[in-house]
């Protein structure tokens, strides 16, 4: 599936790094329709693809994903690569050996790395720790119509750069409207065309932005649509049994209370 393995060395802190040092809800997040929303949403195995090779070429040169095991990229539900692409991937990481401690290639058992070069935080809960939505005065109404908006955090983030600097201390901030100060110390880690899609889909910062984000979620959550399926055969269990119990109820008590039963 993909042209590049090999981890690119981006010179950028990464994809979230002043994200970490964010007060959340700061700045203005859009919703976005992500197909894993609401009761019946399913994550977009092609997305997680497009997703899974952006964190590859772009964000782990500073960021790991050390929960998430790397054989997991093949379960359904998920990237679902098949096992050889999975294994070819494994081996691009080097990994030490806990018997030995002798460097090796990774294999698929292995979780992703975790790198946190230059301190960038581990992003393998990234997407579920942080809340793109919030209110009115803490109800959280809008967390229940549009969910908690963590995805949507971090699309907002990496699109929202204006391409305006300023220097303070030393430091160079970046002007994000995302972010809750309105500046960011992130340099804009993705660009128009940086990372070729197989599939041809539009690889602009915006999509290639909600394509990362909808990996990131995955990570978080893997089981999310077993979790779906299978409380959506609970509720309509439950609606069940409800009916038959009611309608049991009914025809108990009918006697007593001197109505016909037909």
């Amino acid at each position: 599936m993909f042209r590049k393995i090999a981890i690119s060395a981006v010179s950028a802190l990464g994809l979230m790094t002043g994200v970490a040092l964010a007060a959340e809800g700061g700045g203005h997040i859009e919703d976005v329709p992500f197909s894993f929303e609401g009761p019946f949403g399913t994550y977009d195995t092609h997305q997680l693809q497009r997703g899974l090779q952006v964190y590859t070429e772009v964000c782990s040169a500073c960021h790991g994903l050390k929960f998430v095991p790397i054989r997991a990229l093949s379960d359904e539900g998920g990237p679902h690569l098949p096992a050889d692409q999975v294994r070819a991937y494994a081996k691009a990481f080097t990994v030490v050996d806990k018997e030995t401690g002798e460097d090796r290639e990774g294999l698929p058992t292995d979780h992703f790395p975790a790198n946190t070069a230059a301190g960038a935080p581990d992003l393998s809960l990234m997407a579920k720790a942080r809340a793109g939505f919030h209110g009115p005065y803490g109800l959280g109404i809008n967390q229940v119509l549009k969910g908690m908006g963590g995805p949507e955090y971090i699309v907002a983030i990496l699109a929202g750069y204006t391409g305006e600097t300023k220097e303070e201390a030393g430091t160079t901030f970046y002007e994000n409207h995302a972010f809750s100060t309105g500046w960011i110390a992130m340099s804009p880690p993705l660009s128009d065309g940086q990372v070729e899609f197989a599939d041809g889909a539009p690889n602009d910062v915006k999509h290639m932005a909600e394509d990362v984000s909808a990996f990131l979620m995955w990570s978080a959550e893997p089981k999310l649509n077993d979790r779906k399926d299978v409380g959506f055969k609970a509720v309509l269990f439950l609606i069940i049994l409800s009916s038959l119990l009611y309608l049991s109820n009914k025809r108990l008590w009918a006697g007593i209370k001197g109505k016909k039963v037909h």
